[in-house]
């Protein structure tokens, strides 16, 4: 039903940036939630950051909070994740993903979602 394809990711500098962007389809794309996680070699997939289908509801992450921002594309079928300030630990794939999740289940971190992209390589050097 959606279908989620990631792109942006690549080699940064410690304090650099870098924009992911996550291409999205399908007929119902509208009433998705949209999440950006991340998982570096050996850990667990964490969430970083949310949005709501409307856009007017987000979540942030503790440890990227201030350094990271998730939109919607105007057209509504890209979400994007800005990232700036970027440490080593922010080394890790990163993965779109769509769910059902209402305002307040974004805000408050919920992780209900079903369409997962394939993931774009984010490397940070020191």
């Amino acid at each position: 039903q959606v279908q989620l394809v990631e792109s942006g990711g690549g080699l940064v500098q410690a304090g650099g940036s870098l924009r992911l962007s996550c291409a999205a389809s399908g007929r119902t794309f509208s009433t998705y939630a949209m999440g950006w996680f991340r998982q570096a070699p050996g850990k667990e997939r964490e969430s970083v950051a949310a949005i709501s289908s409307s856009g007017k509801s987000t979540y942030y992450a503790d440890s990227i909070k201030g350094r990271f921002a998730i939109s919607r594309g105007n057209a509504k079928n890209t979400v994007y994740l800005q990232m700036n300030s970027l440490q080593p630990e922010d080394t890790a794939v990163y993965y779109c993903a769509a769910g059902w999740l209402n305002e307040d289940a974004v805000r408050t971190g919920g992780s209900s979602y079903n369409y997962w992209g394939q993931g774009t390589q984010v490397t940070v050097s020191s």
